[in-house]
């Protein structure tokens, strides 16, 4: 049965045992047990278990911030052999968490693949000599750049499989913890990996992936010019977008979830609305983005007149959705061909998130892990305001930790 399932899998399929003398006497039985026995210590390794049972060492930004500089250097291998305890832990939890999903929705191809990503992820960090010199720490961007590029399309591939999947699932709220706390698991990995390699970088104001003096505007400007360019491409036209409120403000801020989340939220709000303006597509009203900075945390709001989300699908919007696909066409914030064009257009590191109903499910559930939230008010039949509230990282509260 195990054989049957594995053979039908994608690109992450386990390599071949290597031919033995031995091999070529044995029989068809003999060498599906010999290959049943390579399957289960590839699932199931001793080193993984122990992982999962350590505790995670979580970083607040103000930490990553001030230990991100040295006169000497020093503090790029103290990263380095950080990420080198810290990241396999991380990553044994995630297995674990693949582990106690319900066996059929466990034994999919596509679910299996990103299974054995992170298998193979832990094995090479484990196997990773310690870090002793700047030519170790080298060695060590090296794969974690590697690593970055082999997860790019997780979020994809997990949506694709629990797609495949629907059928099985009774209950898509069930799955909301493993999701949640896969995807916010992986956001935190990449910005621990994505800050470590950009401390070799020496940008202006920033510290890592930390800017020092970072401008809502700024950043909310280039995301509105990205998602124009992309709804003009698919309507032909664009709602104008107006941004006012403390539009001077500057702070520092990690840059990075903001990139994932702001293209999935100002594509929502114009794709709805556009389509309900089909009869004017050349005269739509405006977004309107509001900025709200204090001490505590920013809040951003993004005001459309696309119609409004209906009464009984506002409470499924931030939801994960891969059972009814039927959806979409009541509410364009379920998914729909607008998403598939960002997917194909954004497929690099800031990219909004992808996979039929995940946007704003994944939204939330980055604003919560980065200690805010994501709520959305409806005036059905008018518009809808979504409000993105994000903690600063040395506000007067308490931080977040990644």
């Amino acid at each position: 049965m195990l054989r049957r399932v594995l053979g039908g899998r994608r690109g992450g399929a386990l390599p071949p045992l290597p031919p033995t003398r031995a091999a070529a006497d044995q029989t068809p039985p003999d060498l599906a047990r010999e290959r049943s026995k390579a399957v289960t210590s590839f699932y199931h390794q001793p080193a993984i278990d122990i992982a999962a049972e350590k505790p995670s060492v979580r970083l607040t930004p103000t930490t990553m911030l001030y230990s991100g500089r040295s006169q000497d250097g020093s503090h790029i291998l103290k990263s380095a052999r950080y990420l080198q305890q810290e990241l396999p832990v991380r990553i044994a939890h995630r297995i674990k968490g693949f582990r106690s999903l319900p066996f059929i929705i466990g034994c999919n191809p596509t679910i299996l693949h990103v299974h054995e990503l992170y298998i193979r992820a832990f094995q090479k960090l484990s196997d990773f000599p310690p870090i002793q010199a700047r030519g170790d720490e080298a060695r060590y961007c090296a794969l974690l750049r590697q690593l970055l590029e082999d997860h790019k399309d997780v979020v994809t591939l997990l949506a694709e499989g629990l797609r495949e999947c629907r059928r099985h699932i009774q209950d898509e709220r069930m799955l909301r913890p493993f999701l949640d706390k896969t995807l916010t698991s992986r956001l935190g990995m990449r910005m621990l990996a994505a800050h470590h390699l950009a401390l070799h970088e020496d940008k202006p104001d920033f510290v890592g992936i930390i800017c020092t003096r970072l401008s809502p505007k700024k950043l909310i400007e280039k995301w509105v010019d990205f998602a124009r360019r992309l709804c003009e491409h698919q309507y032909g036209n664009a709602p104008r977008v107006r941004i006012n409120g403390h539009v001077a403000a500057r702070f520092p801020f990690i840059p990075l979830p903001l990139d994932y989340v702001l293209p999935e939220l100002l594509k929502n709000a114009m794709r709805a609305t556009m389509e309900s303006h089909l009869d004017t597509p050349y005269n739509v009203p405006d977004i309107v983005v509001t900025i709200a900075n204090n001490d505590i945390d920013l809040v951003i709001r993004i005001s459309d007149r696309g119609g409004g989300i209906p009464h009984d699908l506002l409470d499924k919007v931030t939801e994960y959705h891969f059972s009814t696909a039927e959806a979409s066409a009541q509410d364009p914030r379920l998914g729909g061909p607008f998403r598939n064009f960002l997917d194909l257009s954004n497929s690099g590191q800031a990219c909004p998130m992808h996979g039929f109903g995940f946007g704003l499910p994944t939204s939330r559930a980055y604003a919560e892990y980065l200690g805010g939230s994501l709520c959305l008010q409806s005036l059905q039949g008018v518009g809808t305001d979504v409000y993105l509230r994000l903690r600063h990282i040395d506000g007067k509260g308490e931080s977040f930790r990644i």
